[in-house]
């Protein structure tokens, strides 16, 4: 269930004139990006000025575009740096931005700047990594960010609701790009039992 701030839809119909951050977060599969395309095209009907953003790494389902895994769409700007996104977004009134935990902590900066300059600003990442550790920078984005909701998934495992990202491979590199061939959402059960066996595997 997404509740959208009250301040947010008060003020959808008109440019913003305080500024502030929304975070959308949860596990892989959670509906973080379908949420986020949810805002962005409601303020597109009001009638805002819309920048949308992406990691140029991100290439899964568009090169451009950003896209859910139920393959709602919408179209974006993809950029290699957070910097980048300052000098972008400078004549609009509302910025998004998905995946952000692929960006450097320069992204948390870059979304104070634009808050700061009256500009509504929603962004959507992971906040656990497949170690079920804090995915910076999107926990620090959390700390500065008005609004924050965090999504569930349902776990592939057992059906009860997930909060967790499990990578079914054995790779050991922080950011690995992949979808259901790669990851699972888990409950915290279900995310800890895979965990043990792969800890006895690699033993073995």
């Amino acid at each position: 269930m997404f509740i959208e701030p009250d301040f947010g839809r008060k003020h959808e119909s008109k440019k913003n004139e305080t500024g502030w951050i929304e975070i959308v977060c949860g596990s892989m599969f959670s509906g973080k990006t379908e949420e986020l395309i949810r805002r962005l095209t409601r303020a597109q009907i009001a009638n805002l000025k819309v920048e949308i953003f992406k990691p140029a790494t991100d290439t899964r389902y568009h090169d451009t575009k950003v896209v859910s895994h139920d393959r709602k769409e919408i179209r974006s700007t993809p950029v290699q740096f957070a910097n980048d996104i300052l000098l972008l977004a400078s004549d609009c009134d509302l910025v998004g931005i998905d995946e952000a935990q692929f960006f450097d902590h320069e992204i948390v900066d870059v979304a104070v700047k634009l808050a700061n300059n009256g500009k509504r600003v929603i962004i959507a990442g992971l906040d656990m990594d497949y170690l079920a550790r804090p995915f910076e920078p999107m926990n620090d984005l959390m700390a500065v960010a008005e609004f924050v909701t965090k999504t569930h998934a349902i776990c592939m495992n057992c059906g009860s609701i997930a909060s967790y990202t499990f990578r079914l491979d054995d790779s050991n590199q922080k950011v690995v790009l992949g979808e259901k061939d790669i990851y699972e959402a888990r409950c915290r059960r279900c995310y800890n039992l895979g965990m043990e066996v792969k800890r006895k595997n690699r033993s073995s």
